[in-house]
């Protein structure tokens, strides 16, 4: 996943410029220079007191910054004005970066109300450039004739992105309508945030408490050790267990009492679902219903075609059709995966109807009944400090890079690791950040971001500030953190976003790294996570933390032969979710009933297992509603269409061949989004992408 941090991209004129003096600047390092290495952000001197005067400052210099290119007495150009557009609030970037990514993975309640201050003066001054009139007149100008300017093929994406960008942010509506999409977009914002918020605390707010040593029945040792020292840091007796997936999943798989499964899974499925103070229900409606508004005011329809138009799909007839085409294709499969379940778990002296607290439980069995494998059997080869070094090794062998860690590069955590990132050629391409644990003032899941893009200036080739935020398995007492194979997947995943991310090689920020469009930003990081299994790659890193014995290839092939486990299931399952998030941004009406509701007439019909009263998926499912996948959540069904076709290519020509991953380089990861999609695909691939290989590796076709 691709965290999009709430920065400014497009700016705009205000009446004047607050001028900060230098010594109230020497004061506020975050508006000060830079005086760390490779001016990296200071997180050691940021205090929450520097935020708000830092957003009001930098916005203020943004302000006058497009206050310059609007007053230019020369005529419109694509320097003065497009390539100036793009230059411009470079230092809010930068502080708006800092605050929305900390508040995502290094929180607090202070922090959260300092959001809460500046989202709005963000918004606004959002608004006051997207809206204004002189500026667009401008931009407009520059568009009318552009095909007289004689540009690059990445400045001719620039104009086109800054023309439409502006007349998809409202430039073209009337006075009144303008004063409407800015009070949607500030609800709007302000209704993203309290939904994550509610999210992280109602996460935070659950622990599952056991004293009787006897309930631990069936939970593997480590799991046991992680329980037992979550329940020594709170202060507790016995072993508690939280709802961060990397106590949450295991616990559904190997605990052996099924009330305690059924606990955990309801406390989980039900956050944001009870009526309290942490509710979504009402604001995941509300941020449908305002999407809506916003569209119709636009011209669209729906909020799904506004967003699918600047996108390879296209249109939700599109996705629509491309999801209900892998529908069709795993439906038969899960009909017959549901079938063998019940089945298998009868015949383990099981009675009655089989729950959603049950199926991990007796997936894992059944899988391993067929395949002797067992997740905790790889976790020993998979000591993330390895893993580390398996990945980095693999950049390397593909693409020549090299890392170094630097302790002097301030952080924000003590868990978080900084290291420099160098080219074949020596070069400096990027500083990479690494955060794997889970804490109280973490968000769950995992994502790349970025603190700074890539750009080019006067020369100089500014590298980015790259991100990457997990919530792995923490180290006990007694191991190291030891990675699930899914964990280990997952790594690989965000970075690849991080390659996308630290490879580009773009003039202006706004169109480098991961700035593409979001149903291609999913392409080099599922790409990476076809070297998962492969003996060759895992070779040279994967082995045995205790006995240094590499992965035997007995074991390799057993995750490959349980890699199509339950294919069918998951499939639909994530299905399920694109077409939730397309039914939410599909109304045409408001939506007046429950979310309950709603959300069962979208997706009840793929449910394989009997719902569960008082749990809701919708309310939970930040991706769409706070997390920039809105109308989007397709794109990770849509890109494994894309990475199983362009795996092919290595395949035929190897997994560590040099030309093959510079052709990838150079074709997708250096270019951002400098390009159309496509035409950067088919230049790798030598023709458009088929479905046929995702269906095929997936079991889904012979």
């Amino acid at each position: 996943m691709v965290r999009i941090s709430k920065t400014i991209t497009a700016m705009i004129i205000v009446l004047s410029v607050v001028s900060c003096n230098q010594e109230k600047q020497n004061e506020n390092p975050l508006l000060a220079e830079f005086s760390t290495p490779f001016q990296t952000p200071p997180f050691d001197k940021i205090k929450h007191e520097h935020y708000v005067p830092a957003i009001d400052s930098a916005i203020a210099e943004a302000k006058g910054e497009i206050d310059r290119i609007i007053n230019n007495s020369e005529e419109p150009t694509f320097e003065n004005t497009i390539a100036a557009l793009d230059a411009s609030g470079r230092r809010l970037s930068m502080v708006s970066n800092i605050l929305f990514n900390l508040n995502g993975a290094e929180t607090d309640t202070v922090l959260q109300r300092i959001v809460r201050e500046v989202s709005p003066k963000l918004t606004d001054f959002s608004n006051d450039v997207s809206l204004n009139p002189q500026l667009f007149e401008r931009i407009k100008t520059v568009w009318n004739m552009r095909d007289s300017l004689n540009l690059t093929v990445e400045q001719k994406t620039l104009l086109d992105n800054s023309y439409k960008g502006f007349v998809r942010s409202g430039a073209n509506l009337n006075d009144e309508d303008k004063e409407k999409f800015r009070a949607i977009s500030k609800e709007l914002a302000d209704l993203s945030l309290q939904f994550s918020e509610n999210l992280l605390a109602e996460t935070n707010a659950y622990t599952l408490r056991i004293k009787d040593e006897k309930d631990l029945a069936g939970l593997p040792q480590s799991l046991i050790d992680a329980a037992a020292l979550t329940a020594k840091d709170k202060g507790i007796e016995g072993w508690a267990f939280t709802l961060d997936y990397p106590m949450y999943g295991p616990f559904m798989k190997y605990a052996e009492n099924r009330e305690l499964r059924k606990e955990l899974y309801t406390a989980y499925a039900n956050r944001c679902f009870k009526g309290n103070e942490f509710d979504n229900q009402e604001i995941a409606k509300k941020i449908a219903n305002l999407r809506l508004q916003r569209a119709n005011i636009l011209g669209f329809s729906n909020y799904a075609n506004f967003v699918l138009e600047e996108r390879m799909a296209k249109s939700s007839d599109n996705v629509n059709k491309f999801l209900q085409h892998l529908v069709d294709a795993s439906i038969p499969a899960t009909k017959l995966e549901v079938e063998e379940l019940k089945k298998f778990a009868a015949e383990q002296g099981f009675k009655g109807s089989i729950e959603r607290w049950d199926w991990s439980f007796y997936t894992e069995k059944l899988k391993m009944s067929k395949y002797s494998y067992n997740e905790e059997d790889v976790k020993p080869y998979f000591q993330l400090e390895k893993v580390i070094d398996g990945v980095f090794m693999l950049t390397n062998k593909l693409y020549g890079l090299t890392y170094k860690p630097n302790a002097n590069i301030p952080v924000y955590h003590a868990d978080v690791k900084a290291y420099e990132v160098y080219d074949e050629s020596g070069k400096l391409i990027s500083i990479l950040y690494l955060d794997f644990f889970p804490r109280a003032g973490k968000s769950g899941g995992a994502w790349m971001t970025s603190f700074r893009s890539q750009y080019k200036e006067a020369g100089v080739d500014v590298r980015p500030f790259v991100s990457i935020v997990t919530n792995f398995t923490k180290p006990t007492e007694k191991d190291p953190s030891l990675l699930t194979f899914d964990e280990f997947t997952t790594f690989l995943h965000e970075f690849g976003h991080a390659l996308h991310g630290m490879l580009t090689e773009c003039t202006y920020s706004s169109v480098s790294g991961t700035s593409v469009y979001r149903d291609f930003v999913e392409l080099p990081s599922q790409i990476l996570e076809n070297w998962a299994t492969q003996k060759e790659y895992l070779d040279l890193f994967a082995v045995h933390y205790k006995t240094g014995e590499k992965m035997p290839q007995e074991l390799i092939q057993k995750i490959i032969d349980s890699e199509n486990f339950q294919a069918g299931y998951f499939s639909l399952r994530q299905l399920g979710f694109g077409i939730l998030d397309m039914n939410w941004h599909s109304i045409e009406k408001p939506v007046t009933v429950s979310v309950d509701e709603f959300e069962k007439k979208s997706i009840g019909k793929f449910d394989v297992l009997p719902s569960v009263k008082g749990t809701n998926m919708s309310v939970g499912f930040g991706h769409i509603f706070e997390g920039g996948y809105a109308a989007g959540y397709y794109s990770y069904k849509w890109a494994e269409v894309l990475d199983a076709d362009a795996f092919e290519v290595f395949k035929q020509h190897g997994i560590f061949d040099k030309e093959t991953a510079k052709s990838f380089r150079d074709n997708i990861l250096s270019k951002g989004g400098s390009e159309h999609p496509m035409e950067l695909y088919k230049r790798f691939r030598g023709q458009e992408p088929t479905i046929d290989a995702l269906l095929i590796r997936s079991g889904l076709k012979k």
